[in-house]
């Protein structure tokens, strides 16, 4: 694309750098699918050490135990019920990594935007429109050729994945509706804390679901061994609150199509990654991935069919798995 000439080359300059800035955290984000499958515990223990990791960190940051006390008490609760759906999300993405692959979480997790599509109108109360219609109606078959093109023994993991893609499209439509504006550290903070909160009351749970064979129940409380914390402090540090924090800068030099066209590469980017790490193509077939091609194309095709608006709530890319249609 040509550059514009009524920027100036510092503005050049700032917008190369978002850009550079926005891929890396796509790249970053990517990884989250390939360290969960490398990451040898359950989902819940996987998700409860992540999210605490997170929260850890972020309260050695003065800036947001004042974001804390600035906030009003129905601010706060409004951001933690969103956490826990958030942790809803992160619990049933890496399930459906356990149950299957890091390639068909990826998967799953880009119909995300189909849901935002079909689920927004329900809460924010507005008219479906054709185009969401068109989507949906898009994706379908690439959604029979992926289940179609994975053995038997994965397809559970469909379901917990796309049961995942629920909750972004359920908390990001909330997310719109229900919360103002706040610090977005303190946002993450609270939204992971009190996901984390939510994981512990339901480690009696878990083992009870039935068809999972161990993929989501664990021990929370017991520390991971060396290999296993090293990558959890990875996923939380390096795949988390680093692209979070680059994320915040380069946004603001971005247009609202840019910014979808690039965290729409994050699927992209963890299959390509799954394929070249952990040699998940062996595990597939080529319908598989004819099924990927198909619902990518529709989630990149669907800016193209309006006027793309801005990542208005930041505190989204630290908390979900799929940063487009969580907001």
């Amino acid at each position: 694309m040509p550059e514009s000439p009524a920027l100036t080359p510092d503005a050049r300059a700032a917008r190369s750098k978002a850009f550079f800035q926005i891929h890396l955290c796509v790249v970053l984000w990517g990884f989250t699918a390939i360290l969960g499958k490398a990451i040898t515990l359950p989902a819940l223990p996987l998700v409860w050490w992540r999210m605490l990791l997170v929260v850890v960190a972020l309260l050695l940051v003065p800036r947001v135990w004042r974001g804390l006390r600035a906030m009003s008490w129905r601010l706060r609760g409004a951001y933690a019920g969103i956490g826990v759906l958030v942790a809803l999300h992160w619990l049933t993405f890496y399930g459906s990594i356990k149950l299957s692959n890091a390639s068909v979480g990826a998967t799953c997790i880009a119909l995300a935007t189909v849901f935002v599509a079909m689920i927004e109108p329900l809460v924010a109360r507005t008219r479906f429109s054709k185009r969401d219609l068109m989507l949906g109606i898009a994706v379908l078959p690439g959604v029979a050729l992926v289940v179609g093109g994975v053995p038997p023994g994965m397809r559970a993991g469909i379901a917990v994945g796309a049961l995942s893609a629920i909750f972004v499209a359920i908390f990001g439509a909330l997310n719109k509706r229900l919360v103002e504006h706040g610090d977005p550290l303190t946002v993450t903070t609270l939204e992971l804390g009190a996901g984390a909160i939510a994981l512990t009351a339901l480690i009696p749970v878990m083992p009870l679901v039935p068809g999972t064979a161990g993929a989501f129940s664990g021990d929370v409380f017991a520390v991971p061994g060396m290999r296993d914390l090293g990558l959890l402090i990875a996923l939380s540090l390096a795949c988390t609150l680093l692209p979070f924090a680059l994320s915040l800068a380069a946004l603001r030099h971005m247009s609202a199509f840019a910014q979808q066209l690039a965290v729409n590469l994050e699927p992209v980017y963890a299959i390509v990654l799954a394929i070249l790490l952990l040699g998940e193509q062996r595990e597939l077939t080529p319908a598989f991935y004819a099924g990927v091609a198909i619902i990518l194309g529709a989630v990149f095709i669907h800016p193209l069919m309006g006027k793309p608006k801005p990542l208005s709530h930041p505190e989204v890319l630290a908390a979900a798995e799929n940063k487009g249609a969580a907001e």
